[in-house]
């Protein structure tokens, strides 16, 4: 069985994540939340050339991934979940549970620290919000990601299946809520509290940084609500919001080469938690 999971989980994880992409993409074409001044064209190759690039280092640099490690720590009995003897459902659910609160706290560190900053701020560079800036994020921001996720996995005792399904989750709803689609209203108001979605997670991409600095969810919407970190709306509305953040505007930033380049250029004075805006 264990051989079985480990061998199918990455075609199990390839194909949810086409099939979601596609979808998103053609829903974005259908129903979009905002005209882009910056089509597919200029924009899609890079962003899914970075995807190709994060994809074929995790594989060289983590063979195995996330489920991988579950297997090993449940095969030495490592972790919180054996130690409690915990009844497998239960240890399911807590660990999808308490693998996207680990994301949530991750993301918020990769806010507050500069260096870190200097990695993430790749992803909010997109000056457009679409499905492929749901999986635009440097490569070595996703090494690093991963090896928290590993982390966690073995200090959980996360059951293999649990890892799995929270991975093809996490890759789903940062499409999702990456999409420029649009959705009715009061639909949104009430799936906001189940799922993060599009609107929401759009204003984490805005210029101005106390929103930037806000719904830092991908997954679950409950911890922004919980840490105080949610923001209902931007100010300025969805349609006349600023995509981005305010270094990196020029279009030729969206090239493959510049993006990789990224971290290493201009200052990391202005990232969002260490940024003190002047008193009104």
């Amino acid at each position: 069985m264990a051989e079985t999971l480990l061998f199918h989980e990455p075609v199990i994880r390839l194909s949810a994540f086409a099939g979601i992409f596609a979808l998103m993409a053609v829903w974005e074409l259908l129903a979009p939340r905002r005209p882009q001044a910056i089509g597919r064209l200029r924009r899609w190759p890079s962003n899914l050339g970075i995807v190709v690039l994060n994809t074929l280092l995790v594989r060289l640099a983590f063979p195995t991934a996330a489920v991988g490690v579950a297997l090993l720590a449940e095969s030495r009995g490592w972790g919180l979940f054996p130690a409690l003897n915990a009844p497998p459902w239960f240890a399911v659910v807590a660990a999808v549970i308490l693998l996207d609160l680990a994301i949530y706290l991750q993301h918020v560190l990769f806010h507050a620290v500069p260096a870190l900053w200097r990695l993430h701020r790749m992803h909010h560079a997109d000056l457009e919000f679409d499905v492929t800036t749901g999986a635009r994020f440097h490569p070595i921001e996703i090494l690093l990601s991963m090896a928290i996720k590993l982390g966690v996995v073995a200090a959980l005792g996360a059951p293999a299946a649990a890892v799995l399904v929270f991975e093809v989750l996490l890759n789903a709803t940062s499409m999702f809520n990456h999409g420029n689609v649009r959705l009715p209203q009061r639909f949104d108001g009430v799936l906001r509290w189940i799922v993060v979605t599009p609107d929401m997670h759009r204003v984490h991409h805005s210029v101005v940084p106390r929103e930037t600095n806000s719904n830092f969810g991908f997954n679950l919407p409950w911890w922004d609500r919980l840490f105080g970190t949610y923001r209902a709306q931007p100010q300025a509305g969805h349609e006349a919001m600023t995509i981005g953040i305010e270094q990196f505007r020029d279009p030729r930033e969206l090239r493959l080469d510049r993006l990789l380049l990224q971290p290493f250029r201009d200052d990391d004075r202005s990232y969002p938690l260490g940024r003190r805006e002047p008193a009104a």
